[in-house]
């Protein structure tokens, strides 16, 4: 990083600048990602969103391995679990708790989001619990074999998962009829392909100035998390919150119009791509330049990911929510929190 800006990084005012600039450009990322769903429909609207963050948070992961500063073994863990509890926990719950308070019960297509769900599960089970089960490397590791098979395994199942949600039962994935009726943004005049394309477009730079101001921003959040004494972990923490703001946005937004399915395609979709694109890309970069890699999380995490998948898969089976289910999806996460504050 230049000197001048490094100097600049330590000036309040700059700070303040940085992020009133990330979330404007959230905000305006928000609003393409919105006029593309309407243009192409769900689900391939919250797709579009959820693949383009991951792709880009992919690339921010992999120039962090490859710059091999201390800790860059467990980068990808730290962003992969904490994308998965703050989608499943925050996003989910915050969409939930205030869509509820709002409709007062809101309906969903329960066999698409179990199937989300039950994909989802899998692939955090293989990718961060098997690490710390196998015997064959002593600790939170896969030997390079095991490696490659998780990687390979997490991008077929993801791809499967696309299969399934955009062609074979696509249905699943579609809102309910009822939940359309008072939604002005559904009966409006869909966007022309030229506007579409524009969109699209600019979403992608947007996303990119999101994801660059969020690095920008990482030595002064490290820096606070130092100097309060914090666990590092709540690095990756603050990092991936900041690089999941235009899809909590977009899914909010979703669930306060009374669209839940759109805000759980959305959400599901984001945490199956950060899995199915990440593990992969980081495998087979950790492999080809034999660099050190640790996907295992510890025992509380475990048990706290399982309660996560348990309570999601009660509050997705009904096809309805409350704003009482958000409210326990809320307190998961706040106990995430917590227990990353004082393990």
């Amino acid at each position: 990083m230049p000197v001048f800006l490094t100097s600049l990084l330590t000036q309040t005012w700059f700070i303040l600048l940085l992020g009133a600039a990330l979330i404007g450009a959230v905000l305006v990322s928000v609003h393409h990602a919105e006029v593309i769903a309407h243009k192409t429909g769900e689900p391939y609207g919250s797709l579009v969103l959820a693949l383009a963050v991951t792709v880009i948070e992919v690339s921010l992961i992999a120039s962090m391995m490859l710059a091999g500063h201390e800790g860059s073994e467990f980068i990808a863990r730290d962003a992969v679990f904490a994308t998965v509890m703050i989608i499943l926990n925050g996003v989910i719950g915050v969409c939930i708790f205030i869509g509820g308070r709002k409709h007062y019960e809101m309906g969903f297509r329960s066999d698409g989001a179990i199937s989300s769900l039950s994909v989802l599960a899998t692939l955090v089970t293989f990718t961060l619990v098997m690490p710390i089960v196998t015997t064959s490397t002593p600790g939170p590791d896969f030997t390079t074999s095991q490696l490659a098979f998780a990687g390979i395994t997490s991008f077929v199942m993801y791809g499967g998962f696309l299969f399934f949600q955009s062609v074979s039962h696509r249905d699943y994935y579609l809102p309910q009829e009822k939940s359309q009726q008072h939604d002005e943004s559904i009966h409006a005049e869909k966007p022309s392909n030229t506007k579409t394309f524009a969109s699209l477009a600019l979403l992608v730079v947007c996303l990119i100035l999101v994801v660059g101001l969020a690095k920008a921003l990482s030595p002064a959040i490290e820096s606070g998390v130092k100097a309060a004494g914090l666990p590092k972990t709540i690095v990756g923490i603050v990092i991936a919150l900041l690089v999941l703001l235009p899809e909590s946005f977009a899914a909010l937004r979703a669930a306060k119009a009374n669209r839940l399915q759109s805000s759980l395609n959305l959400a599901l979709g984001s945490a199956l791509a950060t899995i199915g694109l990440t593990i992969p890309a980081v495998a087979a970069i950790a492999i080809w330049f034999h660099l050190p890699l640790s996907l295992g999380i510890s025992n509380l995490n475990i048990t706290l990911l399982f309660l996560s998948i348990f309570v999601g898969g009660l509050t997705l089976s009904l096809g309805k929510t409350t704003a009482l289910q958000g409210a326990v999806h809320l307190a998961i996460f706040f106990e995430y929190l917590f227990s990353s504050i004082v393990p």
